[in-house]
């Protein structure tokens, strides 16, 4: 299995002929509204472009993984750093099967999205030969959870790879831990950006639940979430220097926008 991370949240899972995106923002930097503009700066995002093979990377894939995308069915509350409309598009125009949420299936259809499975939380369901097994996020501390986009982590099973946690927007929940000890992933995804809108608390995993979920995971941690977009306080530095303090770094991994991981 080889791990294509691009930007944020957004990467493509490489096993044989499948390439799956994730969690596609697409757009240039620039191309979506700030996120905070009073607690943070207030510049547009993305706030970095795609990496230069990202075109090349993305040319190969055959499947898409969408985490969360919209509350309420309201399109302007869609989550554009997981679906933007350049990532829409593209899947549009490719004809791309998409597994989503269950609850996100009948709005992502109608943007003309060709959704394929639509997830059920704790179903163990077929997925390119193995099996996806959606696990529920809960997008916040605190009342802010109950107006954003509570979607699914994806905890995936391919043949002859190493099984697959990909934590989606969340804190850190029973619902992820249960992940983490009974599931046992070989590697996880963890959304490590500390993001946070101009109110209300954390909307994802902030400094012990980051070093909490390390602890957990019994195989390795790739961080991702980071250094592009303008309300995610914590960058990749800040992350490793966590780790770092607390004995864990050895098991996480940090990639750069365009690097690939090979397991």
């Amino acid at each position: 299995m080889k791990l294509h991370h691009l930007r944020s949240a957004t990467f493509i899972i490489e096993s044989g002929e499948h390439h799956i995106l994730v969690d596609p923002m697409l757009g240039a930097a620039g191309s979506i509204p700030p996120f905070s503009v009073a607690r943070f700066k207030a510049q547009r995002n993305p706030t970095v472009n795609l990496p230069d093979n990202a075109s090349a990377l993305l040319a190969k894939v055959n499947h898409c993984l969408i985490t969360h995308s919209q509350t309420f069915g309201i399109k302007w509350l869609q989550h554009l750093d997981h679906l933007d409309s350049a990532g829409q598009q593209r899947l549009v125009e490719g004809n791309i099967a998409v597994t989503a949420p269950d609850k996100d299936s009948a709005y992502l259809g109608k943007l003309g999205l060709n959704v394929t499975q639509a997830l059920a939380p704790w179903t163990p369901t077929p997925f390119l030969g193995g099996t996806i097994t959606a696990v529920p996020c809960q997008h916040g501390h605190g009342w802010i959870h109950s107006v954003m986009a509570n979607g699914y982590g994806f905890f995936i099973e391919l043949p002859g790879e190493p099984s697959l946690y990909i934590s989606g927007d969340t804190v850190l929940t029973q619902h992820v831990r249960r992940a983490l000890t009974e599931l046992k992933p070989d590697i996880a995804i963890l959304a490590a950006g500390q993001a946070q809108m101009d109110v209300g608390k954390p909307l994802l995993m902030a400094g012990e639940e980051l070093l909490e979920f390390v602890r957990l995971a019994p195989g390795t941690v790739v961080a991702n979430h980071m250094e592009a977009l303008n309300h995610c306080p914590v960058d990749r530095a800040t992350f490793a220097a966590m780790t770092e303090q607390a004995g864990l770094s050895s098991r996480v991994r940090i990639p750069a926008d365009g690097e690939t991981l090979a397991f």
